[in-house]
């Protein structure tokens, strides 16, 4: 009989295990004609919200073009992270408004 008992206490410690692994979602301001913070850490697989507070649309666009979010004035612009690396991205609009998106495996 406790052998019984043993396979659904293990499947549910397994999937207790799996669910916990959740992603993140990163928020990340803009405000003032700057990216705060200018340099953010995430995970493959994590979310990015951009919050753009300004009365002016901004972008978050990479230098290397693997992503451009829009962003219209007081909205708000999510990106699911798919690749690791280090990302310099801009405002395309505000060229002077910079930020580093760090992504870990």
């Amino acid at each position: 009989m406790r052998s019984g008992r043993i396979l659904p206490i293990a499947a549910a410690l397994l999937l207790g295990a799996s669910v916990s692994a959740r992603a993140a979602t990163i928020q990340i301001s803009m405000e003032n004609l700057e990216i705060m913070p200018a340099e953010a850490s995430v995970r493959v697989g994590d979310t990015i919200e951009w919050i753009n507070k300004d009365v002016l649309a901004h972008t978050a666009t990479a230098r290397n073009g693997d992503f451009d979010v829009m962003l219209p004035p007081k909205k708000t612009g999510t990106l699911v992270v798919k690749k690791a690396g280090t990302f310099e991205y801009y405002c395309r609009f505000h060229p002077n408004m910079k930020a580093t998106l760090t992504v870990a495996p």
